[in-house]
């Protein structure tokens, strides 16, 4: 995949460069070695089209120090010749050997410590969790830091799985930690999704579609997915990404990239859902004699986050989101026509948007069906979902786990079985439309079919768990997240880190643990501090104002660092906190605390809509032909 082109070795100093076969990108790489020591040595170089060497053979005599300094430069380009990057990258080197490697050095400590300053989450008591979670946060600055528009990788620069392609977890889980921590990475990523629309529009084109669709897999803006039943089937993504564009936006107060840019991938993305969806009239309304009544729209033929549950009507995540980014759409068309004319009007010739338009998204988005089952008293993940079988996850061996790799997907589909937390999902972005008995229903519903097979499941199993109460087992989700990579517990790390996992480990911390939501633009707290932690404290970028958030058994403090003040509420009380006051709320409890957890015993007795009774079982390879015996 990679033309060698110029190559040389000047000395101590080595160049390689190479264009992309397909792309025709570009890249080069130049590298010197400075050795320092009062040791007899000598130097032994080569080069070749794909490789350098540069070999130092010592004479060392003990306490006689050897220090070899490596600088190294890359440059990388879509179409600059390699011939000038190689040339780029020769001058900076030049620049760093005029300063000084220790300048260099200085430069990049005041660089992390201005990161740090933003992003540290400090555990109070615990080193080892301590430790772990800014390995986390080490690993999100590697990945966005100088994405510059061109995107975040699921493996970040860490290792080659995924071969650099860009999936929906980046604006789920990597976009909130940027969004409040240094808002201008997460402008940068969001920038590479505008670059994308014009081949996302061709996308949803091919698809018979209005709008835009957004790959699932890509690393050019072209869909990349060789399996589109949990790939393009995935539609969820155009959701995803409006939603990370309105939460950046709430965070930020950026509304001029909203007017200037912004604002068109919401249009486009509400477009697609106008014509993938549709109206459905129930009996009643069918019968009625005034032909008039509640209609529902719907959405078919998808796959939400769950890839064990392929190709669906309903998804119920995927028509939450949808609801959100149809409304999202709807909104800030209005505002942008009522406040901003002269860029409405622009908006207007870039996408072509119609008389009308936002108010259809809205009629949509109150019509939107979301699956509701009254005799279990849960939300289905799909409208079918209940008619299969349940997995019976806890009496399947440990050598046929995860699930994917040792059964068929076909036999994988038939069953009530999650890869990742799907329902579970929706309950957490868009929580203010569930009551907290819903939740609690939910969770305890999807936990024990949930197979954490994604290492995208254990955050957001993390955060519903301190939410409604199951604290002891947030904590477990948690360290399982934290610790999936520097303990290998997929036993994949060597393809790379899991940097949507990393995000979401922050996201577990502030949101789960520190109880922090901003629902319409509406900062929040309801802390759930785990048992033995004596304090848990992280900044926060919001809305033009730098805060530091402590919480400790008893209280929550809030403080404004610098910025304007901040209007929050904690648990539906309103607060108020300034750089000369900050705010001190005390605290009753850290929420409600139910002990285990949820278990396949509630199937015992349960039945669907129909009064036929489920029952959980593990598929099994027969030798014999089986005799099929009634369950009920």
């Amino acid at each position: 995949m990679l033309e060698p082109a110029e190559h040389w070795q000047d000395g101590m100093r080595s160049a390689l460069s190479y264009r992309v076969a397909d792309s025709g990108m570009t890249v080069a790489v130049v590298a010197d070695h400075v050795v320092e020591t009062e040791n007899e040595y000598n130097a032994r170089t080569l080069v070749e089209p794909d490789i350098a060497k540069n070999v130092f053979r010592v004479q060392a005599k003990a306490g006689v120090p050897i220090t070899v300094t490596k600088l190294v430069s890359y440059h990388t380009s879509r179409g600059v010749p390699p011939r000038e990057l190689v040339d780029r990258c020769r001058r900076s080197l030049d620049r760093a050997a005029d300063e000084g490697v220790e300048t260099v050095f200085q430069r990049q400590r005041a660089w992390l410590d201005a990161f740090w300053e933003r992003s540290d989450v400090q555990i109070g008591g615990r080193d080892d969790l301590q430790q772990a979670t800014r390995w986390c946060l080490f690993q999100l600055a590697q990945a966005s830091a100088r994405a510059d528009g061109a995107g975040v990788p699921a493996k970040g620069v860490s290792g080659s799985g995924y071969s650099g392609h860009y999936f929906w977890d980046t604006e789920i889980y990597v976009l909130p930690f940027l969004t409040y921590t240094t808002p201008r990475w997460a402008y940068n990523a969001l920038r590479a999704r505008v670059a994308m629309l014009p081949a996302a529009r061709r996308r949803a084109a091919q698809l018979n579609e209005a709008g835009a669709l957004f790959p699932w897999r890509t690393i050019n803006g072209e869909e990349a997915s060789a399996y589109y039943a949990a790939g393009t089937a995935q539609y969820h993504i155009n959701a995803d990404i409006s939603f990370a564009l309105g939460k950046y936006v709430r965070a930020t107060g950026d509304e001029e990239f909203l007017r200037r840019e912004g604002a068109d991938i919401a249009i486009e993305t509400a477009r697609l859902w106008a014509t993938l969806g549709f109206w459905r009239a129930s009996r009643l309304v069918e019968e009625s004699d005034a032909g008039d009544g509640i209609e529902t729209f719907h959405i078919h033929g998808v796959t939400g986050p769950d890839e064990y549950t392929t190709v669906v009507n309903d998804n119920l995540y995927t028509n939450v989101m949808a609801r959100y980014n149809l409304r999202y759409a709807a909104k800030i068309v209005r505002e942008i026509r009522e406040n901003h004319p002269e860029d409405y009007v622009k908006l207007v010739d870039r996408t072509g948007l119609g008389v009308g338009e936002a108010e259809a998204w809205d009629r949509a988005a109150e019509a939107m069906y979301i699956p509701y089952s009254e005799g279990l008293g849960i939300h289905p993940q799909d409208s079918l979902f209940l008619e299969r079988e349940v997995w019976d996850l806890a009496n399947t061996p440990a050598e046929q786990r995860p699930l994917l790799l040792h059964f068929h997907p076909l036999v994988i589909y038939r069953f009530q079985v999650l890869k990742q937390a799907d329902v579970v999902l929706a309950l957490f972005l868009q929580g203010n439309h569930f009551t907290p008995e819903e939740k609690k229903a939910d969770f305890d519903y999807y936990d024990p079919l949930t197979t954490g097979d994604s290492t995208l499941s254990a955050v957001v199993q993390s955060i519903l768990a301190a939410e409604v109460g199951y604290q002891d087992l947030a904590q477990r989700y948690f360290e399982q997240s934290l610790f999936v990579d520097l303990h290998d517990l997929h036993h994949n790390a060597a393809d790379g880190v899991h940097v949507a996992s990393a995000g979401g480990v922050w996201t577990a911390l502030v949101c789960g643990f520190g109880g922090m939501r901003d629902y319409a633009g509406d900062l929040s707290f309801d802390p759930r501090l785990p048992e033995g932690w004596p304090s848990l404290s992280f900044p926060l970028q919001w809305q033009g104002s730098a805060l530091q958030v402590t919480v400790t058994k008893d209280e929550l403090r809030v403080q404004v660092r610098s910025g304007p003040p901040v209007p929050f509420s904690v648990r539906d009380t309103a607060y108020f906190a300034t750089v000369e006051d900050e705010a001190v709320v005390p605290l009753a409890d850290q929420g409600p605390r139910i002990p285990g957890r949820p278990t396949l015993r509630q199937f015992a007795d349960a039945r669907r809509e129909d009064g036929t009774r489920m029952s959980a079982s593990v598929p099994v390879i027969t030798t014999a032909i089986p005799v099929i015996e009634s369950t009920d």
